[in-house]
């Protein structure tokens, strides 16, 4: 009896635990529209799909110090701020180093 309900609590509490899990990277909401200064300290984006745990499509933007956005990939600005991080990104590779003068 005692060892039924000692492993009847060890399973509730890995139900729990996995539950929770599935929707901690999850955007519940979109923002309509950020500032140009924003938009500038975008470093990256990812795509977030409808499978799994998550209910909407999203695009998630992070900034300059980790903080995330989410945006409706439906958007145009969307995907205009897509694009100029793609941009940046390219643009940072294919940089050459400067030079030390001798």
């Amino acid at each position: 009896m005692r060892f039924s309900v000692i492993f009847f609590l060890i399973l509730a509490c890995l139900y729990f635990t996995l539950a929770q899990g599935s929707y901690e990277d999850c955007c519940l909401k979109y923002v309509r529209r950020v500032k140009k200064s924003v938009e500038r300290m975008v470093t990256s984006y990812r795509r977030q799909e409808t499978d799994g745990g998550c209910n909407i499509p999203a695009i998630v933007f992070t900034m300059k110090g980790g903080r995330l956005f989410c945006a409706d990939p439906r958007e145009k600005w969307v995907n205009g701020l897509m694009l100029k991080v793609r941009s940046k990104k390219s643009k940072k590779h294919t940089r050459r180093p400067k030079r030390l003068r001798s």
